[in-house]
């Protein structure tokens, strides 16, 4: 059977879409930071996969980045 997907593999899987987005756009982790009204340290963490954001934040991320929030989940 196939790896088990693990709580730490699915925010990484987010984390690396953000970033894919943002990046195709052309948008600092600061100027996302900025349009979230967060800090850009907290933008790098989901990145990064080590926070573990609320729907309210990924819906706020989506909208910044004007996507579908189930363009950014991993599953």
């Amino acid at each position: 059977m196939g790896k088990a997907i693990t709580h730490k593999h699915i925010l990484e899987k987010f984390g690396d879409t953000v970033q894919k987005v943002r990046k195709s756009q052309g948008i600092s982790q600061e100027e996302l930071a900025a349009k979230l009204a967060m800090h850009k340290n907290y933008i790098g963490m989901i990145e990064r996969g080590e926070r573990n954001p609320t729907i309210r934040t990924l819906y706020k991320i989506a909208k910044a980045l004007k996507v579908n929030s189930s363009e950014l989940l991993p599953f």
